[in-house]
């Protein structure tokens, strides 16, 4: 049966008291459980129902046409109290009916609708079916015989929104009397209706229910606009029942004076105040019996007095508890703060996922958007082609509430496209918001300009000078960084720690690390460009950043390899943004530049490495010529990493000459070496080796044991792809046991990869697997992303010889990803033609030809030929390739590899569709 479109009715049912059920007799309840199950799915398919989840006791089902959904819920009812049911008390299950519109994604229902529902059943009592008024509409000239509807009034649900006209089915079968409903009506309450759905925040309602369970104050923080207010009306709502005294809503944004505080949250609980009576005292002695929860809204300004109120109502009322809402904590004895996190938002990598449309609209910031956007424009709809940029904006509003609904309200007049675009800007384009809401949520500025208000003037300093940062930043950064004559550097920690507690910088304990949301950054850079003291400060920014990748350059060379290479990583944004500002001191940013080239170039940044250096190398022509040499070195391992061997090469002799020219024999020794290992991708082993050999003399010299270690390494692999597996072997050795008398990890995973390799080749499969599982972990640790690519394609082709295809083709496609991510087109073509193995052993005998074809080209495109280490297993494919298919067939699939563009070859060989083109 297909899922009802369109006008659904929905049915929601589910058994009260089961938790004590399940605490009885877990194994009679689990009988029970499933005999329920299987009642309510024979007769909701006997009435053309779908039931689309099962989630605990709970049953969920949609019809087309709301009579057949009511007839289900009365037929369902008294089946349920005819039958004995072996747990201690009869199974009392609650039923709800709501009709409305909902938006079907992967088989399920979503949208307010469901919402409506769902709260509709929780106020239901079990052996009750409640209607909604607007399925009681489609109903009422419908009605089976004896069946009536008894109006129950109009109710508030827990969903806060407008109240709801509720109906109950009379049947002579089933109970017709019962306990109030379970809505906001049933307790004292002063709880706002709210104009617009509540989106997700399930996992957040859990924790603040469980949080209030253990603590009597408990104080929501985090910055404006993440949703704290409505998130604590949405918490306190479903808490109803359990606060007979009620649960009352203080809102103190529009109070200025702090001493109005006690008599403000007694004029809404309704205590009058005495003449000559502190207010604080008739409150406390009035709440002291009662057993009520009190919110209190919008305390940040009014800091000092909330917690003088709140310390007081605890010590005399022991059944009161108190949920806060501010940008800062109390800072009271027994508080706890919990920090509201912004809205979840979909993985950059969900972006490009064939499914991304339903994928991507699960997130909650995205929902939110997409509501608010079709409730500002009902023409508004959700595409594949839009959906990207929806999660653009949510993402760069850092899944902020009360961002992402003034963008969606933009939608009146700009596409999504427009908006993600003008985001820059987004102070100017983010107004206009409810005219009834108070002025500071009306704007995206007002919002942050409230908050700025309240800090102190060293407080505002840091602030501003903390958007220099971009991605993150430790304490010592900030010390160096944002501290002079006006914040002496002690200070720093205490007023950052101010600025945490405020909510305008979010701490990590996981790496201790500091950032600002995005928005809240582009703020404190605007108000520290107004200073005229951005400057001074990004410069800075950028001399400390560049010391930092200048110690960093000698350390990625040593021990501490793996640790520098996180530490550079965390940094890579700030780094960025160092080098931007470089833009007006070209020499200091080539200096930068030729210390991060081998970061670059580990971590697969090479593009972007290349483009850095390429800028700077033409902007200061004039730096010295030892700089040059270094800059010139960098940007030729990086066009090498690329396969652009002639630009490398031409960088190289540029960078060799300087280095001769200053009689710097390591300077010499690393461009002959990766001369080298051009000469080597191109097939000139001759050349590489006297190359090399030239280079390893050069390292001798200086007794240079890392460098010795690597030029023995080079000649141990142009060894083996000259099948020369005994000199091979023993070069390699030679340089593994250097490489781990240096502590040279990345020296040592090398080595450990092409002796495995080499070992390989001779058939000793185990001790080869053995040593490339010990280079993999090696460069999993050091995040390398050119090593990793390198064992996964030495791995399958292990895998592959042992039989184990699915394997073989499955590392062998991690291999390619990682040389696709680092553009490393020599290594691109080995990965086709060894997958052209792997399809050839699946006998797919087209896709192998195919696979053969595109390497051909690829091959010609960068000139590289085939190495003769891979001639057998190449021959011997397209021999038995040739058996396999007549003539014809071989050289059309031929020429379709062939006609491939790069990315074609590169997406096919990745699929893993039999013959797919």
């Amino acid at each position: 049966m297909t899922l009802p479109t369109g006008t659904v009715t929905f049915l929601f049912t589910d058994i009260e008291g089961s938790s004590k059920l399940w605490e009885q007799d877990p194994e009679v309840m689990s009988r029970a459980l499933a005999e329920h199950n299987a009642l309510l799915r024979r007769v909701i398919e006997a009435h053309r129902g779908y039931i689309f989840k099962l989630w605990g006791d709970a049953v969920y089902a949609a019809f087309d046409t709301a009579i057949e959904a009511l007839n289900a819920a009365i037929e369902a009812q008294q089946e349920l109290m005819r039958r004995p049911w072996e747990t201690p008390e009869p199974l009392r299950v609650r039923m709800a009916l709501h009709t409305g519109v909902a938006e079907i994604r992967d088989g399920d229902y979503f949208g307010p609708t469901l919402n409506r529902c769902a709260r509709l059943l929780s106020a239901a009592h079990g052996g009750q079916i409640l209607l909604s008024a607007a399925t009681e509409e489609l109903v009422r000239d419908a009605l089976p015989k004896d069946v009536s509807l008894r109006s129950l009034g109009y109710h508030r649900l827990k969903d806060l929104q407008r109240p709801e006209q509720i109906y109950q089915v009379i049947h002579p079968q089933l109970p017709a009397e019962f306990s109030s409903l379970r809505t906001l009506n049933a307790v004292p309450n002063n709880l706002p209706i709210q104009l617009t759905s509540f989106i997700g925040r399930e996992r957040e309602m859990r924790e603040v229910k469980e949080l209030l369970k253990q603590t009597r104050l408990l104080t929501l923080t985090g910055s404006g606009g993440c949703g704290k207010t409505r998130l604590a009306l949405q918490v306190a709502a479903d808490l109803l029942e359990e606060y007979p005294d009620g649960i009352w809503f203080v809102d103190l944004s529009v109070l200025a004076d702090p001493a109005l505080v006690p008599s403000t949250v007694a004029a809404t609980l309704g205590i009058h105040e005495e003449p000559g009576r502190p207010a604080l005292t008739t409150l406390a002695e009035a709440l002291k019996p009662r057993t009520l929860l009190l919110i209190l809204d919008n305390c940040e300004h009014l800091v000092t007095a909330c917690a003088q109120l709140a310390e007081t109502l605890l010590r005399t009322c022991p059944t009161l508890k108190i949920l806060a809402t501010s940008r800062e904590a109390l800072g009271i004895a027994g508080e706890v703060a919990w920090r509201v996190p912004s809205l979840s938002l979909p993985q950059p990598h969900e972006l490009t996922h064939p499914d991304s449309l339903a994928r991507i609209t699960r997130y909650e910031a995205i929902r939110l958007f997409i509501e608010r956007a079709e409730a500002a424009s009902p023409e508004f709809r959700v595409t594949p082609q839009n959906i990207r940029a929806i999660a653009q904006i949510c993402q760069r509003l850092d899944g902020i509430p009360l961002a992402i609904e003034l963008a969606a309200a933009r939608v009146k007049a700009l596409s999504v496209e427009q908006i993600a675009a003008r985001l820059d800007d987004r102070f100017r384009l983010l107004t206009g918001g409810s005219r009834t809401a108070l002025p500071r949520q009306q704007t995206l500025r007002a919002m942050m300009d409230w908050s700025y208000e309240l800090l102190n003037e060293r407080e505002r300093t840091l602030f501003r000078r903390l958007s220099t940062f971009a991605g993150g930043f430790t304490l010592e950064a900030a010390e160096a960084i944002c501290a002079d004559e006006q914040i002496p550097v002690h200070e720093i920690m205490d007023l950052l720690l101010n600025l945490v507690s405020k909510s305008l910088v979010v701490f990590s304990d996981e790496d201790a690390r500091y950032r600002l949301l995005e928005t809240v950054r582009q703020y404190a850079r605007d108000k520290l460009l107004e200073t005229g003291e951005a400057v001074q400060v990004r410069t800075r920014h950028r001399d400390w950043f560049l010391a930092l990748a200048e110690r960093a350059e000698s350390a990625l060379q040593g021990p501490d390899q793996a640790l520098w290479l996180k530490r550079l990583e965390l940094e890579h944004d700030n780094l960025r943004a160092a080098l931007e500002w470089s833009s007006t001191d070209p020499e200091t940013g080539l200096r930068l530049a030729s210390a991060l080239w081998l970061f670059w170039y580990l971590r697969g940044y090479v593009s972007e490495g290349r483009e850095w250096l390429k800028q700077f190398l033409e902007k200061a022509p004039e730096a010295p010529s030892s700089l040059r040499a270094k800059a010139l070195y960098g940007a030729s391992m990086l066009a090498r990493a690329q396969d652009d061997y002639a630009l490398a090469t031409k960088l190289l002799e540029e960078s060799l000459a300087l280095y001769r020219a200053a009689k710097d024999n390591r300077g010499v020794a690393l461009a002959l070496g990766n001369l080298g290992i051009i000469a080597f991708a191109r097939g000139d082993y001759a050349r590489a080796t006297k190359l090399h050999e030239e280079s390893l003399e050069h390292f001798r010299q200086l007794h240079d044991k890392i460098g010795i270690a690597s030029a023995l390494s080079e000649l141990g692999n142009v060894a083996l792809y000259q099948n020369d597996l005994e000199r091979a072997e023993r070069l390699l050795e030679e340089s593994l046991a250097l490489s781990r008398a240096a502590q040279d990890d990345q020296g040592i995973a090398l080595a450990l990869r092409r002796l495995g390799a080499v070992l390989f080749q001779k058939g000793e499969r185990a001790r080869a697997k053995a040593l490339l599982q010990e280079s993999l972990e090696l460069y999993r640790g050091l995040g390398a992303v050119p090593g990793l690519a390198s064992v996964f394609n030495s791995l399958g082709m292990v895998a592959l010889q042992e039989g184990d295809l699915q394997r073989a083709g499955t590392l062998l496609r991690q291999s390619l990803a990682h040389y696709r991510d680092v553009g490393d087109k020599w290594h691109i073509a080995l990965c086709l033609d060894r997958l052209a193995q792997v399809a050839a052993a699946q006998g797919d005998w087209k896709r192998a030809v195919r696979l053969m074809g595109a390497e051909e080209a690829l091959r010609e495109a960068i000139g590289a030929p085939l190495p003769p280490s891979e001639h057998a297993g190449h021959e011997q494919t397209l021999t038995k390739a040739h058996e396999h298919l007549d003539e014809e067939s071989f050289a059309a699939a031929w020429a379709d590899g062939y006609a491939m563009k790069f990315e074609e070859a590169i997406a096919y060989a990745l699929s893993e569709e039999p013959s797919a083109l």
